[in-house]
């Protein structure tokens, strides 16, 4: 048989329109009647593509169902199943003519598949599913596994309820829904549907970071009670990278959830372009032999085959905690949407489609079935559902929020929401004692082992505080509170600058050893991980996270801030605009580390301009610490008050230890985030230097150089929401100002510049308005060290020269 195990799957007999014909493959040019059993086996209407796999018992496991007799299906269930699916379908297709839907005809088979698969993990412990998926077939997986009425589905094509979406919500297509789905044995699952945008693949890592928090709420340490599917469309999972990412998250200690179930819907065309154009291999799923991991490929005309291959994916699954992959090889019955003519583009594939009958046509008419009074009875409730979805006024719900978001809330900013940062003595200086215990017997290198004696010092008030110290006490005092932490990026157990060491490395062994996770025997969990070197899948696992962990201060850390728009899909789509698309909240923060030191284009920006182009509705907070007590203050804010929104953080770089931003003892134990910082020194002063970040610094020393008292310089600590009363305040205290500056080192096309000046200007009354920035750039900054000095000296030198002098 090894022949046939090795290279059988290209002889399968897998495409309905017989594009993709069969291969003869050499080693399987073989005779008799040994050659005749391993050809059903392994070239029928399931190929099976598992000798990549080292370990022999996953092999000889799938060899052993493919070449044993063809287990019996429910056929009248399977039958029941399809019928429903292509009639929902054919429904849609006459009541709302033209109108967009992303039908599933051609590859219904779906349906009985992912019943399979719930019937199966059920019965091994599955208690929720988790599924990703793009808008092909959303809607009927919605009615059909979701459990939602098709009234509830109807009523989004009656579109009754416009004035409730305006300026926001989405199209019904991408839209998520929660349900129960109940197994013919009784047993219930709770269905997540997670909502998505246009951007394919982009649910993916956002949906098995949901799965992660999910299993850490419900198995403890264990993967059973929560599965993970992904559906993916053939030519996306071969062309976007993201899914590529989510691939490689599978195995990995901080992302793994024990395996997920993928099914390629795979359609053998993406739009109008053909799959020569959109895969350099013969099959679409091949991005998945990057893991160690099965690939059936099943002919979707073949339900039977089909529901079968699914049993085996959510078998493997379970016994093996691995990810498996289901090719479901069907075609799409109409263009990419509903309103595409794909006539045009291929017309003799479409007209083998007309050709085709409806797979429950031919799949009863194989069986010698009946089908006619179930159909009719089918037609019947259809179309009932379809007057009582004509009667509904207000667009029905399609999904319920979780207990844990009760205590949670997002819309308008409320300064009632406030909550106490502040910490006693006492119990900084124990967090900070627990923070340096390591082992008996654990070889902490000297120079971290410094750092660790330093720190004690600081929580016990005899050095001023550093910004790495200051956020591992955030964290350290949030565990003992109850709050659990996760935090990943590259490179941040040790952190990017050297500046965090949250994991210790045994000097004779490389043992890790991470302190707060050590604290105490009761507390919530610490988890630090070093990612990959991903931005978008991993972001993207991040949120998904956040959003089924509210409870837990969850971070991303970029190596530099620059490379974020690696993941600007999830920033824009997700983070931005997840509350306001699917009213999803979401507290995850961004760390972003930002500021103009002469490192060049890719090492200085982290984009604000971006992000301020991004906020509205009061969707995001937007922050620049300039402290150490500032950033400590920030993040335990983030995790105690109910207020969930995203949190993004220009953090410093060569700031962190410098003792301009630096704060002692008594910032930590008294007082709170401040959003504007006013200046306490200048009140008479003629000039007021309005900035943010980094800059706020150069800023008061070369006051101090020049022996200024004319100019006071305002922090601006938090951008958005906009803290108007807070920066009116601070400016009002310099009533006899001529002038107000924005100061910032960026471009005039970048940083805060546009957003900040008509506000400015609206402030400031009666007084002049100006700006010193950079001159506008495509680039961010110059890549040279000497060229960045000559630009900041001359950023200076503006900012204090007088208006009339400018």
């Amino acid at each position: 048989m090894d022949a046939f195990r090795q290279w059988g799957f290209l002889a399968a007999d897998l495409d309905p329109l017989h594009y993709m014909q069969p291969l003869a493959p050499a080693e399987l040019a073989l005779e008799g009647e040994a050659a005749t059993r391993a050809r059903r086996c392994y070239c029928g209407s399931i190929g099976a593509e598992f000798m990549h796999i080292p370990d022999a018992e996953r092999r000889r496991w799938v060899a052993e169902r493919m070449e044993a007799e063809p287990a019996p299906v429910d056929s009248a269930r399977v039958l029941d199943r399809l019928v429903r699916a292509g009639l929902f379908e054919q429904v849609l297709q006459s009541r709302y003519i033209g109108t967009k839907r992303f039908s599933l005809e051609g590859i219904v088979t779906l349906i009985p598949v992912l019943d399979e698969i719930l019937e199966r993990a059920a019965a091994m412990g599955a208690e929720q599913m988790v599924m990703g998926m793009s808008h092909r077939g959303r809607l009927n997986v919605m009615v059909h596994i979701v459990g939602k009425s098709p009234e509830d589905v109807f009523s989004r094509f009656e579109d009754v309820d416009p004035r409730s979406f305006l300026g926001g919500g989405d199209v019904k297509y991408h839209l998520g829904a929660t349900g129960i789905y109940t197994t013919t044995q009784g047993a219930k699952v709770d269905v997540h549907l997670v909502s998505n945008p246009s951007h394919l693949e982009a649910v993916d890592p956002v949906a098995i970071g949901r799965a992660r928090a999910k299993q850490a709420r419900l198995c403890g340490r264990g993967t059973a009670c929560v599965l993970p599917v992904l559906l993916h469309g053939d030519a996306a999972f071969a062309g976007q990278g993201t899914a590529a990412e989510t691939l490689n998250l599978a195995n990995l200690d901080g992302y793994t959830v024990g395996g997920t179930v993928h099914v390629v819907v795979n359609n053998l065309i993406g739009f109008t372009a053909n799959p020569q154009d959109t895969a350099s291999s013969r099959f679409a799923s091949d991005v998945a032999k990057r893991l160690p991991v099965p690939i059936f490929h099943v002919n979707a005309e073949d339900p039977d085959a089909a529901v079968r291959a699914a049993g085996w994916a959510a078998e493997y699954r379970y016994k093996f905690r691995s990810d498996v992959v289901l090719d479901l090889i069907g075609y799409r019955r109409h263009g990419h949407s509903e309103v595409d003519d794909p006539t045009t583009t291929q017309p003799v594939r479409y007209r083998r489609i007309a050709a085709m009958p409806p797979v429950w046509e031919s799949y009863a008419h194989h069986r010698s079935i009946d089908a006619a009074p179930r159909i009719a009875e089918i037609k019947g409730e259809m179309e009932a559902a379809l007057k009582r979805a004509r009667s509904i006024r207000k667009s029905p719900a399609l999904r319920r929020l979780p207990p844990y978001w009760d205590a949670y809330q997002g819309g308008a900013y409320d300064p009632a929401m406030e909550v106490e940062t502040a910490v006693c003595p006492e119990e900084f200086l124990a967090v900070g004692e627990l923070m340096a215990r390591v082992p008996a017997g654990f070889s902490v290198h000297s120079k971290v082992r410094k750092l660790l004696d330093q720190r004690v010092q600081m929580t016990q008030g005899r050095m001023p505080i550093d910004f790495g110290s200051a956020e591992l006490m955030a964290y350290g005092t949030l565990l003992r509170q109850g709050t659990p932490v996760r935090l990943s990026g590259q490179d941040s157990r040790r952190g990017t600058f050297n500046q965090r060491h949250a994991a210790l490395f045994d000097t004779e062994t490389e043992a890790a050893y991470t302190p707060l996770a050590n604290i105490d025997i009761h507390q919530p969990a610490f988890e630090i991980y070093d990612s990959p070197l991903s931005e978008a899948g991993v972001v993207g696992f991040e949120y998904g996270y956040s959003r089924d962990y509210p409870e837990t201060l969850v971070l991303w850390e970029a190596q530099f801030g620059d490379f974020a728009n690696g993941a600007q899909v999830y920033i824009d789509q997700f983070i931005a605009a997840g509350e306001d698309k699917w009213g999803l909240l979401s507290g995850l923060v961004l760390l972003l580390p930002h500021g103009y030191e002469g490192q060049g284009p890719e090492h200085s920006s982290a984009r604000l301009e971006r992000f301020l182009q991004l906020a509205a509705r009061d969707n995001v907070q937007i922050c620049l610490p300039t402290t150490a007590a500032q950033y400590f203050h920030m993040l335990r804010r983030q995790a105690l008050r109910r207020w969930r929104k995203p949190l993004v953080v220009f953090t410093p770089k060569g700031m962190l230890r410098h003792p301009a931003a630096l704060s002692p003892l008594q910032e930590f134990t008294g007082g709170r985030f401040q959003t504007v910082i006013p200046d306490g020194e200048n009140a008479g002063a003629e000039r007021v230097l309005v900035a943010t970040g980094k800059i706020v610094h150069a800023l008061r020393a070369e006051r101090k150089k020049l022996g200024d008292a004319s100019t006071a310089i305002i922090a601006l600590e938090q951008i958005f929401p906009f803290p108007e009363s807070n920066l009116l305040a601070a400016l009002n205290r310099h009533a006899g100002a001529k002038e107000v500056v924005w100061v910032q080192e960026e471009p005039a096309n970048m940083g805060a510049l546009s957003f900040m000046m008509p506000r400015l200007r609206r402030l400031a009354k009666p007084r002049s308005v100006r700006s010193v920035k950079l001159s506008a750039s495509p680039s961010p900054a110059t890549g040279s060290g000497k060229g960045h000095e000559v630009q900041q000296k001359t950023l200076l030198a503006l900012a204090f020269a007088t208006a009339k002098a400018v």
